[in-house]
């Protein structure tokens, strides 16, 4: 007998002892229950009649966040099977994300499960308390094109139960959508399967059989009955307007009435006295279209004495129709406190409001939670959050500029029923651009803004960001990075200025481009953000093979160095950004060794640093924000997280999607004394006081005025220009640049033409992506244009016979963080394509080459048949920048913001090393201006001269200019043939002219001509 033959009898067994009962029932009962109850409909018994395939075809298969988590699948024989014999069983060892889908065939229609009541499955418990979520995929092209709506269970039993989900119970998820939203209506008459998605952490095995579609629908799962917001502030005496709605799926008018029964009951406000209560009941008759609204108005009496915020909640009962997921709370708006008067000094409001908050609410204050996280929003005065963030790719759908605003308004919305309405402070890694925002301009990563050497420009560049990240109602930046990289084989490499301290320090004017003033006075406006340094502190210095986090091989890892080079390369651009006035510092996932005895240490926990250098030596004013769940890594249990990272001067914790549990075990450890009551206090006005500078108690909802101007054409114009002056010319045999709109150009490579791949990671996504994934120019289009004579071939496959010259844009995808750690599935190599595109054409004309990448990387072996070679970074969205130096339109006149390495042996290399042996030394770039000083020896005598008086006159622009010339000269005579006597004391001088010290950085500059 088959399994399909077994499912038949046991199923008719099953029938015909439900046709007995109902035999005995009355025959009204009869009558009722068999139109209640149709049979159920299939989707999978895991027999075999679905494969294990993907899309196209119709089947089953399995994803994961990388390779070791997506789970092990079989259809196995199991005499326990609650249908036919076999199950479907798999095991699993979850560290990111990992689950199952089946998905219906592509290329057939979509299913109608629109007759259905909900779905239903049979589970093998575990009893591992686990929860497990499971969605269903509604509407669009296909399962992979489709709304996402999601629900979930708890594995708290053991072996088999049958899980049965009405589709009312269905969530739109929000914290991601594979195309971004269709209609947000879960119409379930083009259904494309289901997926699951299993517990992390843990090792865990399941079994799963039986899914199918049960009982009847009813009007109550197509129709619903909702409210305008969740949340309804007023002043006290001022009237709240409830409009209560009806819809339903489809948008057809309802077939039956609802009846909506209204009262004020509970709450904190007191009935007669802060309030008239109010009760009645709404008919939306059979008929009435989708749509249709009534309004209920709650009146509020004013009593003329200060106090915290009141609740009313308006409790609705719903017949006929779905209630809406929440009761409506009215809120009275606190009123007469000295907390709220503007005119009052931030600090005496800060103490003000922290006398009168509980240990709950100081607990949250301190809690940020991801917006994915948190669903609708009701966790925000029920835990009293004080912060929400965006991590990577955590977007609203659609990702527009309104539909950020409208997001955050509305979790603002939900902190106004907090009994003080403290607003939260939301926060975004906008660290090249306002990159979450498809649309915004989307700046050079940091490494080309070191490239620039061009303070002015680096500080426009946070203008910008601030500007395009403030019109969406974001008040807080987690940017900018002021780490000192110093092994370019971290993937973080291009998150920072250079390798040198001293150029670090000299790009932090980005910090008052973020913020304003160094007093902190324009936190307020409408085009200002708070802006994090990060991460403190050592996190450029981490040792090749130090990390410890999954396959990371550097992020992430230990930074062993002795008090002085701490002192000198790590912790003073964290001293720069202090005095600047920074309001948020985020410690480092990496662990420090001083070599005193102690080992590694994880930076969250370091009191030393934190608490004594940070806070106490150099003055930090603000407050320290932890990164992403970095306290998991502390070692000891969850209290032993929290306790030692509070203690250790972390003011807020990142706990994106374990915020109750931090919050409560918090709580656990203040009242236990383990944290303290001043600690906290000090955490909570830190907290407070910039929420105050930042004009959020008076002004908590998006200012919007300003989102014109997002990706407009004045910000690509800084963008740009960022781009252009980023691009560092190495070398430059026979004047082959700039190239002449008359000559006929051959382009080809695998970054010409794609601005994924141009921008780089931390663009819309936290890993970034290739292709067209944002609005903007590529490099090719740049140059087309331009007005260039312009033919492409990606791969260099079309004929190369008749072309002036070659330009091939080659290099590296995008990455982000560890996963882009040299040794974790990455080299310094280009590809194969990318090196054949390079011999291909450089071999037919004269070429130069343009590599698009986050970090040098390995050219040596092909240099002497490239005529022209260009570091082009990462430029961001605007490739018009790129074809501006490449015709001319702006002149080469970036510098290496890090040594370029002959070999990855050679790695770690930085100016300063007592061996130092390049490719093209720190400081590096050439130059297409026709005013490239002549003389030698002699000119140099004059320059020397020049850079002493001017230095001794306190004239720095002179100074600086002298310099310049010297190293053009320096240049010019060197060429391509960079040795290790010239290349030295060459990075050496530019280290020396950031300092300050301009006629030693002339000397260093001789000494250079003269070894070259």
């Amino acid at each position: 007998m088959t399994g399909l033959d077994r499912n038949s009898v046991r199923r008719t067994a099953v029938l015909a002892g439900a046709a007995l009962i109902v035999g005995l029932l009355p025959l009204a009962s009869a009558g009722t229950a068999a139109a209640a109850d149709p049979d159920p409909v299939p989707v999978d018994r895991f027999e075999g009649e679905v494969p294990f395939a993907s899309q196209p075809a119709e089947g089953l298969f399995t994803w994961g966040g990388d390779a070791d988590d997506p789970p092990e699948l079989t259809l196995a024989e199991r005499s326990d099977a609650p249908e036919g014999a076999k199950v479907l069983a798999g095991d699993y060892d979850i560290s990111g994300y990992g689950g199952f889908t089946h998905d219906y065939a592509a290329d057939q229609p979509g299913h109608d499960w629109s007759a259905h009541k909900g779905i239903r499955f049979w589970w093998d418990g575990q009893d591992n308390g686990k929860k497990t979520a499971f969605e269903i995929k509604d509407g669009g092209a296909n399962g992979e094109a489709s709304e996402l709506w999601t629900t979930s269970f708890t594995d708290d039993f053991s072996g088999w139960k049958q899980i049965e989900i009405p589709f009312g119970d269905f969530t739109y998820r929000t914290d991601y959508q594979p195309v971004g939203g269709i209609d947000q209506v879960l119409g379930l008459t083009q259904m494309w399967g289901y997926a699951v998605t299993l517990p992390v952490g843990a090792p865990g095995r399941f079994a799963m059989d039986d899914v199918e579609l049960y009982g009847k629908a009813d009007q109550s799962l197509r129709a619903s009955v909702t409210t305008d917001a969740a949340v309804y502030p007023v002043k006290e005496g001022g009237t709240a307007s409830v409009k209560v709605s009806v819809a339903t799926t489809g948008s057809a008018p309802i077939d039956e009435p609802v009846t909506v029964a209204y009262e004020s009951a509970g709450g904190t406000a007191e009935s007669g006295k802060d309030y008239t209560p109010v009760k009645g009941e709404i008919t939306f008759p059979a008929g009435t279209e989708s749509g249709a609204s009534r309004t209920v108005r709650v009146p509020t009496l004013r009593d003329r004495t200060g106090e915290a915020a009141e609740t009313v909640p308006l409790k609705l009962t719903v017949t006929g129709a779905k209630a809406p997921a929440e009761t409506p709370q009215v809120v009275i708006d606190a009123h007469g406190l000295p907390y709220l008067d503007a005119k009052l000094p931030v600090k005496k409001r800060v103490a003000d409001l922290l006398s009168r908050m509980s240990l709950a609410e100081k607990a949250g204050q301190m809690t940020q939670a991801e917006r994915g996280a948190i669903g609708a929003g009701g966790d925000i005065a029920a835990y009293d959050l004080g912060s929400l963030l965006s991590g990577g790719g955590s977007t609203p759908t659609p990702n527009t500029p309104a539909a950020w605003a409208k997001m955050i308004d509305g979790y603002q919305l939900r902190a106004q029923a907090t009994r003080f309405q403290i607003p939260l402070i939301y926060g975004v890694d906008a660290v090249h651009g306002h990159n979450n925002l498809a649309g915004a301009t989307v700046m050079p990563h940091n490494i080309g803004i070191g490239a620039t050497r061009d303070p002015a420009l680096a500080e426009r560049t946070g203008a910008v960001t601030a500007a395009e990240v403030r019109a969406t109602g974001v008040p807080w930046d987690f940017a900018p990075c002021l780490c000192v990289t110093r092994d370019e084989r971290w993937g973080r490499s291009y998150e920072s200025f250079g390798e040198d301290p001293a150029l670090v320090e000299s790009m932090e004017t980005v910090v008052q481009g973020l913020q304003g003033d160094r007093s902190g006075r324009d936190l307020k406006d409408d085009d200002r953000v708070l802006a994090t340094a990060k991460h403190f502190v050592g996190d450029g210095g981490t040792a090749y093979g130090s990390s410890t986090t999954g396959s990371y091989t550097v992020d992430q890892g230990v930074t062993k160095v002795g008090r002085q080079e701490l002192e000198a390369v790590h912790l003073a651009p964290f001293q720069e950004a202090v005095d600047r006035g920074v309001g948020t510092v985020m410690p480092s996932y990496s662990s420090l060794d001083l070599g005193d005895g102690q080992g590694p240490v994880k930076m969250h926990a370091r009191a030393d640093m934190i608490n004594g250098v940070l806070k106490d030596r150099m003055g930090f004013d603000g407050f320290v924000i932890s990164d992403w769940n970095a306290i998991d890594q502390l070692p000891g249990d969850y209290a032993a997280h929290v306790r030692t990272s509070v203690n250790a001067g972390v003011d807020m914790m990142m706990v994106p999607y374990s915020y109750k549990e931090f919050s409560a075990t918090l709580i656990d450890e203040a009242k236990a004394g383990r944290v303290t009551d001043r600690r906290i206090d000090d955490a909570v006005a830190r907290i407070l006081a910039q929420k105050f500078r930042l004009g959020l108690f008076e002004k908590p909802y998006a200012d919007t005025s300003g989102a014109s101007a997002i990706g407009s054409t004045a910000h690509r114009a800084v963008a740009r220009q960022a781009a252009a002056e980023s691009q560092v010319l190495l070398k430059n045999a026979g004047s082959v640049l700039p190239l002449k709109k008359s000559q006929k150009v051959y382009v080809a490579g695998s970054n010409a033409d794609d601005i994924g791949n141009q921008t780089g990671g931390w663009t819309i996504t936290w890993q970034g992506s290739s292709g067209n994934i944002t609005p903007g120019t590529t490099i090719l289009q740049g140059m087309r244009k331009a007005g260039g004579d312009v033919t492409y071939s990606k791969d260099a496959s079309a004929s190369t016979a008749g072309y002036d010259v070659g330009v091939v844009v080659v290099g590296e995808t995008p990455y982000a963080e560890g996963v882009g750690d040299v040794g974790n599935g990455n080299d310094l190599e280009l590809t194969a394509a990318d090196k054949a595109a390079v011999d291909t054409v450089c071999a037919a004309m004269k070429c130069a080459v343009l590599i698009v990448s986050g970090r040098p990387q390995l050219i040596g072996d092909r240099l002497g048949d490239v005529d022209a070679l260009v570091a082009s970074w990462l430029p961001g969205t605007e490739g018009d920048g790129v074809a501006d130096v490449l015709y001319g339109r702006r002149a080469f006149t970036g510098q290496l913001p890090v040594t370029w390495p002959k070999s990855e042996s050679q790695l770690p290399i930085n100016v300063g090393d007592t061996s130092y042996d390049p490719q093209f030394p720190y400081g590096w770039g050439l130059t297409t201006l026709t005013n490239v000083p002549g003389g030698g020896t002699a000119s140099l005598r004059a320059l020397a001269l020049v850079a002493a008086a001017a230095e001794r006159a306190g004239a720095g622009t002179v100074a600086r200019t002298a310099v310049t010339k010297a190293r053009l000269l320096v240049q010019q005579k060197i060429g391509t043939a960079v040795t290790a006597a010239s290349a030295k004391p060459f990075a050496d001088a530019d280290h020396l002219l950031l300092t300050g010290h301009y006629a030693d950085a002339v000397a260093k500059l001789t000494q250079a001509y003269r070894a070259g």
